[in-house]
């Protein structure tokens, strides 16, 4: 274990997105754990986001999987548990006979870019080469695999050739479809730091949404979804045609160039035709296009805007031209960048966790490389074709081809689109495996067995972020209650299955043997490849426990030390050594808007949330920022279609349906709405959102269109609007609406109802399960109005509250937190809480802005106006808010902004 000074905090890495930050976690004793950033992780230099600071908050074992248990009635909620013997017999025995009787491909594993390598690598040694089937994929699918493909089209091998510091070397910086503000805050940090010391360091933003990204940035060019192609193809012309070429590199060290420029001016040669293509204007682009060939040290990072498309492989492509044309590659400061969403997206790809991959970069389809890993596997049954893909492969689950699957650490009914076909698939499954941390997710309800695996900070093993660095992710915590590794468990299924290969004694064995085969037969005579970690070989468990965080290749001659930029000598890894333009026609998706569902819908990522908020929904610093979905769209097409700002709405597409609530962020353009991932049916009556997006895939990434699926919208209505506040957790199955969202020392609800409530105490006591007719409850209620508010006390405590209005004018949910943190409600509390608001002024702080600090829009404003502040240091200096991961920073500009304007439109004439 690698221990800091104080012999006191464990070094580990984060758990969330791909920058792949350092973490001090210091285990304080009583099952609390306090973090920090690690100063001396590269990745991060000792600064955390508010996500991965609030880790110590998710540890707790409330809700977790903690031993193996099987549901012996398909349908029944009943569960019993069993033995890890018992659970895996079970396993392979059905997978042993449906293999017998249906062959290799009628098994499939679904895993996870949460996996440390170490696990991923044995889930694939299992199905590839000893399964014999390449049916193993992996919700990086969703985020990664259209970057994965381009890279492969453009270099000929799935390398990213920049790092984080060619961010603070650039002279220019293009975000394209990449809110990183919020996504990837320490990045946009640095680059946000760097901007302080170089002003002219210029930043342009590619995104339909004007985010809080767009603050920071000198242009914005809010495209029109899905014309990304539209764009470079025409700065790919523009380029061209004013000689920004640096034909010596292009002839030098590419090949296809006349092609892809043949077909970029098919429709782009003209900028006039481009900016109407993207709807944007004439002026921008040109500023765009110019400043771009005007500087030589460019970085381009892409993240999601771009993956998750069905040209997201063409659109990716489109990016690399743009670079290779001007050698705007394997040199500080420049480059195209793919930003990985995944802690550990790149880590599965270098296994071959895809289910078009082999491990070690080496290729499917490739007979040489398959008979390579077949030998250094002594693989008994090699996969000689791909596999099935995320969206295929639950599609021919379904269908009844795929009999068995093995879910690992990811949530599919709700992160896949048209997810109310994966629940009919998992539905139908004759064996449903999840192998899970958390005991109640939407997928692991229809688990025919479960299998507990251990989380973060009881995991032992490694990462890959963003920029090729692996880093250690080490243990600090006990393996709770039954809970395994997951290369453990596959381990030990593999045994089952009567496999030999996997006797590994522990991770770092396993790591070892991905290191050892990186290297193996990976010479320029033989089978090439730039991903190698030889260099990482044979390090031994003391070694691999005090590991540092390295970037490859590290190659066997250099000992442990690493690159930090791929192609500098102008070498890639197709076999002419050429990088490869890719001609990339453009093409809209492929639904188009129509009379029927009139406006284009797009997902993403809030602020503080991740994924499914498995892991972040259990901290409250982490609740308070956006603790509701919602559905952002702009005021006029909220008028047409009738619906109103902070009241419920249904966003239907032809796929499923969803209700949240509507809202006017005003970075959203007329005949679009936006609409977070997060909810699932944990956290929310019907705010899954991944049951309406289309099931339409890139057709060479297999990556679905999460950015564009027609939808219609519509009032939802209601009777009344209400919340909760509970120490106890509710059953609210019979209200019309509901989420749930995680206090301290307490669960809030926010609900909705259609019913008529004929007594609102007798109502309001059963839905809190309050049976006890001498209970301490107080409460109001005014049936002229339709209003009730009551609140329930135990031992002079707050226990429970709820107030109903038919009206969205309730009161500030901030001030009633509050009193949930008193050892004993004061009178003048009780008070308040019948009148239903503070007697004391400035209880209410409104909103959170700072997450890190918990500073409330309320707070900031009043500070504002009383302190006269003008800036965000001075914000910052004054309450705290933006000091420490700056994701705020974007917010407080915008709040002095409208603030002071009102101040002045308050000033006496």
């Amino acid at each position: 274990m690698n221990l800091s000074q104080d012999n006191l905090s464990v070094q580990t890495t984060c758990a969330y997105c791909g920058v792949g930050c350092g973490v001090k976690a210091t285990p304080n004793g009583d099952g609390t754990v306090a973090v920090a950033g690690d100063q001396d992780h590269p990745a991060n230099l000792g600064k955390l986001c508010v996500k991965g600071s609030a880790l110590g908050e998710t540890v707790g074992l409330e809700g977790r999987l903690l031993y193996p248990q099987v549901r012996d009635e398909r349908g029944s909620d009943a569960l019993r548990r069993v033995s890890w013997d018992e659970a895996l017999d079970q396993v392979a025995d059905k997978w042993q006979a449906v293999i017998a009787e249906h062959g290799p491909d009628a098994v499939a594993l679904y895993v996870s870019g949460q996996l440390l390598t170490e696990d991923y690598y044995l889930a694939n040694k299992l199905m590839k080469g000893y399964v014999g089937s390449a049916n193993i994929d992996t919700n990086s699918r969703l985020c990664m695999s259209s970057a994965v493909a381009g890279h492969k089209r453009a270099f000929g091998e799935d390398l990213v050739p920049v790092c984080y510091e060619d961010l603070e070397l650039a002279d220019m910086i293009v975000l394209v479809g990449s809110n990183m503000a919020w996504c990837h805050p320490i990045l946009f940090q640095r680059i946000a730091r760097e901007r302080e010391k170089r002003p002219n360091l210029k930043l342009v933003v590619v995104d339909p949404r004007r985010t809080a990204t767009c603050e920071l940035a000198d242009l914005h060019l809010p495209v029109k979804p899905g014309t990304d192609v539209w764009l470079f193809n025409g700065l790919l012309s523009y380029l061209s045609r004013i000689g920004a070429v640096d034909p010596d590199y292009v002839a030098a060290h590419t090949s296809g160039f006349e092609a892809a420029l043949a077909a970029a001016e098919v429709d782009c040669a003209d900028p006039a035709a481009v900016a109407k293509a993207c709807k944007i204007s004439l002026g921008a682009l040109m500023e765009f296009y110019e400043s771009f060939a005007a500087t030589a040290k460019v970085i381009t990072a892409f993240s999601m805007g771009v993956n998750q498309s069905s040209a997201g492989t063409d659109k990716a492509n489109s990016i690399i031209n743009c670079h290779l044309v001007g050698g705007r590659i394997g040199k500080p400061g420049m480059g195209p960048f793919s930003i990985t969403g995944q802690p550990n997206a790149m880590g599965g790809r270098e296994v071959g966790g895809l289910a078009n991959m082999l491990a070690a970069h080496m290729d499917l389809d490739n007979a040489a490389h398959r008979d390579a890993v077949q030998t250094f596997w002594d693989a008994p049954r090699m996969a000689d074709k791909p596999g099935l893909k995320a969206v295929d492969l639950f599609e021919a689950i379904e269908s009844g081809r795929v009999k068995a699957v093995w879910i690992m650490a990811t949530n599919p009914v709700v992160s896949l689109p048209n997810a109310d076909q994966v629940r009919r698939a998992l539905a139908k499954c004759e064996l449903v495996v999840a192998s899970d941390i958390i005991q109640d997710t939407d997928t692991n309800a229809y688990a025919d067995v479960l299998l507990p695996a251990l989380g973060w900070g009881e995991k032992d093993g490694t990462v890959t972020n963003s920029e090729r660095r692996v880093s250690r992710q080490r243990p600090f915590l006990p393996a709770p209650g039954e809970a395994r590794g997951d290369w453990w468990i596959i381990a030990r299924f593999a045994q089952r299955m009567g496999y030999a290969g996997f006797d590994f004694a522990g991770a770092d064995e396993v790591f070892d043997e991905h290191a050892r085969l990186s290297a193996w037969r990976n010479s320029a005579g033989d089978l090439p490849r730039v991903f190698n970690i030889g260099g990482l070989a044979g390090m031994g468990r003391s070694a691999y426990d005090g590991m540092a965080p390295v970037q490859w290749p590290v190659l066997e001659h250099a000992g442990t030390g690493g690159t930090a930029r791929l192609f500098e000598d102008g070498r890639y890894s197709h076999p002419d050594g050429k990088a490869r333009f890719i001609a990339t026609v453009p093409r809209l998706p492929v639904h188009q808007v129509d009379e029927d569902f009139p406006l284009s819908l797009n997902t993403g990522r809030v602020r503080d949330q991740w994924h499914t908020m498995t892991r972040t929904g259990r901290s409250a610093k982490l609740a308070d920022h956006v603790p509701e979905s919602f559905i952002d769209m702009h005021p006029q097409d909220a008028l047409i279609h009738g619906v109103r700002e902070g009241e419920l709405a249904r966003v239907s597409s032809q796929w499923g349906s969803m209700v949240a609530r509507v809202q006017h962020g005003g970075g959203i353009a007329r005949g679009g709405v936006f609409i977070p991932i997060h909810w699932s049916g944990q956290t929310s009556s019907d705010a899954r959102v991944g049951g309406v997006v289309n099931p339409v895939v890139d057709p060479v990434s297999g990556e679905p269109e999460f950015k564009h699926t027609p939808v219609r919208i519509e009032q939802f209505r209601v009777s009344w609007h209400a919340f909760i506040l509970s120490r106890t957790e509710l059953d609210l199955d019979s209200v019309a609406h509901w989420t749930r969202i995680q206090g301290r020392e307490f669960a809030r609800y926010e609900l909705a109802g259609r019913n008529s409530i004929a007594d609102f105490s007798e109502w309001a006591r059963e839905l809190l399960g309050v049976q006890d007719p001498d209970a301490d409850w107080l409460e109001y209620a005014d049936r002229t109005e339709g209003m009730y508010r009551a609140v329930h006390v135990v031992d002079d405590r707050i226990e429970q509250c709820i107030f109903l209005s038919p009206r969205l004018d309730l009161p500030a949910r901030s001030w009633l937190a509050g009193l949930f943190a008193e050892e004993e409600l004061a009178d003048a509390d009780r008070a308040s809480l019948l009148i239903g608001r503070p007697l004391k002024k400035g209880v209410d702080v409104g909103p959170t802005v700072c997450s890190c600090f918990g500073v409330g829009r309320n707070t900031i404003c009043s500070a504002i106006r009383e302190q006269d502040l003008k800036s965000v240091p001075e914000v910052t200096a004054c309450l705290k808010a933006g000091g420490n991961c700056g994701s705020c920073v974007p917010e407080l500009k915008k709040l002095l902004a409208e603030t002071r304007l009102e101040m002045v439109a308050d000033a006496p004439a």
